[in-house]
């Protein structure tokens, strides 16, 4: 199959910069794949899965969000934080389930962002999702 560029960056680092056959991001409306091809767009990306397949092998990362961008066959993804599943630590992912859990069961309601709990909620759980599947 036919190859494109894929370059992923952070706001600390680049990570990720070859050639795949294609790249599946969790878009706001759901996932939408990219091939060889892919018309032009812009998106943005929401916490999700991203799975990239290149050379016969699989590629997962979690993301936290960003945006992307598809023009001629490069494709430029500018991701808010994103982790390879083998480097995700699962333990860790589950206390953190936990402590969003604790703070959106608070009943003191004066003292929590939810709007933070939820987002760490969110993130905790695409973790453990992206490592079990």
């Amino acid at each position: 199959m036919k190859k494109f560029n894929l370059e992923i960056i952070t706001p600390s680092k680049s990570v990720f910069n070859d050639s795949v056959v294609s790249a599946t991001f969790p878009g706001t409306l759901g996932e939408f794949q990219v091939l060889f091809n892919h018309a032009d767009l812009m998106s943005v990306i929401e916490i999700g899965r991203l799975r990239i397949e290149k050379d016969g092998e699989t590629l997962l990362y979690a993301t936290s969000g960003g945006t992307v961008e598809v023009k001629n066959n490069k494709v430029l993804f500018l991701a808010e934080t994103i982790e390879e599943s083998s480097l995700i630590d699962l333990e860790r992912a589950k206390r953190a389930l936990e402590r969003a859990q604790e703070r959106l069961r608070s009943e003191n309601r004066s003292e929590v962002d939810f709007s933070r709990a939820e987002a760490a909620l969110q993130r905790a759980l695409n973790r453990i999702k992206v490592v079990e599947n």
